[in-house]
């Protein structure tokens, strides 16, 4: 049996493991990114030595790829403009001000700790470790103890900081020489990486959310291919970047807001689908005990069902990619672990992310404990995992290594520290929360 053989087995072995106790680790400390990060240890050269993809990396870059592909693509999808609009100050300043300020923020404290470094590479790091992940922060974002306001305010952020910090990500890259991108030149990559793949993203996603919303309501499509039709849509817009030596990811993140903008407004009378009533319920595929005359129909801000098979399907590999992150990453990092990397990991955790959150909020009427709430949970996952092997892909980027070590030590100890706290911290901040609602002592906003 080959070696690729067993990875694969053990790989599967984790994850059928896994979805037996799902839903009971789920109200636990235990969360799921820290049960495949710490498999992918114990699988990893550094233990059993069953996973081990360091000479060939190309099967890890395509699993990462295609999972932050769907991710970003049905992040936006999701995203509508109420939600930007309707109590959309948190997640407007959280975007608007934070994710810039904590760029600037962790290029100016690698510079310290990181000795070595250029200028632009300080500023990679600093950029690649700016993105949230609510996968990794779950109960914390979705506990109904938590106020709505606040989880949707961090969801919102998760969802758009990783397609925002792209255009940076990028940039800087482009100004390192030798590197992919400094190659195309800064307006090469201006107009191919930002303004090209853009258009051709919305292009492609406005185009699919329009032909599928036809085929809806006309009865062409049945639900399991409009569910297949999602992940079809994203890899086109992300292929289609990469065919003009754009970005990629770009292309599927503003084709998911194209998609997703195209699909909402379907009238309920026009959807022929049962299958699709339970999450999106119609004349004919109603929710069981609705009374008819009191049904509205599809709101339009209900989520759309073809999502789901595409959203669990990046959830999927975001797990896989967690797994692989820890055995040939994180794994060889924890031997040459240095004051240094964990020293600015930490400060990563805090202060790069706590401090801007803090600025943005100020003057928003939101109290001490719950702007503390916010910028607790800014865990690092897909994003900055994918990012940071993208770097090491980068020859002539000369401190890799070590940026690499940063990014694996930081998401490593978001995993555990913000795995371990979520269930604890909802329950405390929700309780918090309700004892000042119900005694009327100045609650949080809404």
């Amino acid at each position: 049996m080959s070696g690729e053989a067993w990875a694969g087995a053990a790989v599967a072995g984790v994850t059928a493991a896994y979805a037996p106790c799902s839903r009971r680790l789920a109200s636990s400390p235990v969360s799921s990114a820290m049960v495949f990060v710490g498999c992918g240890i114990l699988l990893g050269p550094v233990a059993l030595g069953i996973v081990d993809l360091k000479h060939n990396s190309e099967p890890i870059i395509a699993l990462l790829e295609a999972a932050l592909t769907l991710v970003l693509f049905t992040d936006a999808m999701t995203v509508r403009r109420r939600d930007l609009r309707t109590d959309g100050f948190l997640p407007a300043r959280l975007l608007c001000l934070g994710l810039p300020l904590s760029i600037g923020a962790g290029w100016l404290l690698a510079w310290p700790l990181l000795p070595g470094l250029t200028l632009w590479e300080l500023a990679l790091v600093g950029a690649v470790l700016a993105p949230t992940d609510a996968a990794l922060g779950k109960t914390a974002m979705s506990s109904p103890r938590v106020p709505a306001l606040v989880r949707h305010g961090l969801n919102v952020e998760s969802g758009l900081n990783d397609g925002m910090v792209l255009p940076f990500f990028v940039l800087f890259l482009a100004v390192i020489p030798g590197t992919s991108a400094a190659r195309e030149g800064a307006s090469g990559v201006f107009w191919r990486a930002l303004v090209l793949s853009s258009v051709l993203g919305f292009l492609v996603g406005a185009l699919g959310g329009l032909l599928l919303r036809a085929a809806r309501s006309r009865g062409w499509v049945s639900g399991e291919w409009a569910q297949l039709f999602v992940p079809a849509v994203a890899t086109a817009a992300y292929a289609l970047a990469l065919v003009v030596n754009g970005s990629g990811f770009i292309g599927a993140w503003i084709g998911g807001f194209a998609f997703g903008s195209a699909l909402r407004r379907i009238p309920a009378t026009q959807s022929r689908f049962p299958t699709l009533g339970r999450r999106f319920p119609t004349v004919e595929g109603r929710l069981p005990d609705t009374d008819p005359q009191e049904d509205p129909g599809p709101s339009p801000d209900a989520p759309d069902p073809a999502a789901g098979f595409t959203e669990h399907l990046g959830e999927l590999l975001a797990s896989l990619s967690l797994l692989v992150f820890g055995a040939v990453l994180l794994g060889p990092t924890l031997e040459h672990l240095s004051w240094r990397v964990v020293g600015y990991a930490v400060l990563s955790l805090t202060v790069v992310r706590m401090v801007p959150v803090a600025l943005a909020l100020a003057g928003s009427g939101l109290r001490g404990p719950t702007v503390a709430y916010i910028g607790w949970f800014g865990p690092r996952g897909l994003a900055s995992v994918v990012l940071g092997l993208l770097l090491l892909e980068e020859e002539h980027v000369q401190g890799v290594e070590l940026m690499a070590r940063v990014v694996a030590v930081t998401v490593g100890l978001s995993v555990l520290l913000h795995g371990v706290t979520a269930v604890a911290l909802a329950d405390r901040y929700g309780a918090w929360h309700e004892k000042v609602r119900t005694t009327g002592a100045g609650a949080p906003r809404r």
